[in-house]
């Protein structure tokens, strides 16, 4: 028995995303389940997973259950102590637990003003007084972090559960081009830069979910991703006869690098299309040819 996560849209879905990384990012296997926001599922799937009321939720191998991202970070932390939740200096790891505490309860005027949407960046979004001093606060956190570490592109030093927790804020601010000095900004690229983060993102496109309360404040713009290889879907046939993930009979076809690449569905080839550089199956297979 496994880990199972149950988790929300993954394009607009903050809290979820946190949930995720704290297991994708550290390389601890789970079964994933999705619900929809704003969608008469949400209910009727949450309530599977009672008492919790919202994503992401998760149930430990013993049946246990964690109904909030903390919760997830401390338990997966207890139960893989050598996994690198939490740094290992104990004054890194203390503020560390203090920048997640803060982040989980605080910065409303962010949260409410700008919500993730991972799917378009708006354009033309004015922020608040009360949206800047957020802003000025992170600008605080985030430079005592770095100078307790002094090193690599991450809060302290290697990725933690600090750098999952504020995963969603560097998304908001790419995705409304909140002015930050550029210590923040190159934050922000490192969490756009992310392989996980980027295969989230992937699986998002490929769901193809949009959802009008998440509005854009326009003009609307493409997210701004890192640049990735062009994909475009094609006909068959492919070079390759077997879904590079799954194994199984290629059905669905794109185009990419001047050859024609096969999966085994919809979803397998949408995800990939969307980013092929953050698939290291699909990436084996496309350098190997």
């Amino acid at each position: 028995m496994t880990y199972e996560l149950l988790i929300g849209d993954r394009s607009y879905s903050s809290w979820s995303l946190r949930g995720w990384l704290l297991f994708e990012a550290f390389g601890i296997p789970f079964r994933e389940s999705r619900t929809r926001l704003y969608h008469d599922d949400f209910t009727r799937d949450l309530a599977a997973w009672a008492p919790a009321r919202t994503v992401p939720t998760a149930r430990t191998p013993e049946g246990g259950l964690w109904t909030d991202s903390i919760a997830i970070a401390e338990g997966l932390a207890e139960a893989h102590p050598d996994a690198g939740h939490w740094p290992r200096a104990l004054k890194a790891r203390a503020l560390a637990r203090s920048l997640v505490a803060e982040m989980h309860c605080g910065f409303a005027a962010l949260r409410n003003d700008c919500p993730m949407n991972m799917r378009m960046a708006s354009g033309g979004f004015d922020p608040s007084e009360a949206v800047l001093a957020d802003l000025a606060r992170l600008e605080v956190i985030w430079a005592a972090a770095r100078d307790l570490s002094k090193s690599g592109p991450w809060l302290f030093g290697e990725y933690s559960a600090a750098d999952a927790f504020f995963a969603p804020v560097a998304m908001r601010i790419a995705g409304y081009g909140l002015p930050v000095s550029d210590g923040s900004r190159a934050y922000v690229q490192s969490h756009l830069a992310h392989v996980p983060l980027r295969r989230w993102r992937a699986m998002g496109e490929a769901a193809n979910r949009t959802i009008d309360v998440y509005a854009i404040h326009p003009p609307a713009r493409p997210f701004p991703m890192p640049a990735a290889i062009s994909a475009e879907v094609a006909d068959g046939p492919s070079v390759n006869a077997a879904c590079p993930y799954s194994g199984k009979p290629v059905t669905h076809f794109m185009q990419a690098g001047g050859r024609v690449w096969g999966f085994c569905n919809a979803f397998c080839r949408d995800k990939t299309l969307a980013d092929p550089e953050a698939w290291p199956a699909f990436m084996a297979i496309y350098e190997a040819r």
